[in-house]
């Protein structure tokens, strides 16, 4: 049992001295779906920002107050 152990550390320890030579983009840091950490905040919209509401639904709400 030890020798199956000791095996597999030599062939992990390969397999990443192996994957950090040949240049590969090894990135360990997790799991990104499309949206980059660096993006300045001030691109985003405020939660606290009212929703723009279209001409016709205001129209239509003021019309049905009256």
């Amino acid at each position: 049992m030890w020798k199956l152990l000791v095996g597999f550390a030599i062939f992990a320890a390969l397999a990443v001295f192996l994957l950090m030579k040949g240049g590969a983009n090894v990135d360990m840091s997790g799991e990104k779906h499309g949206v980059e950490t660096s993006e300045p905040a001030a691109e985003v919209a405020p939660a606290s920002a009212p929703a723009s509401v279209p001409a016709a639904a205001s129209e239509a709400a003021s019309a049905a107050s009256q």
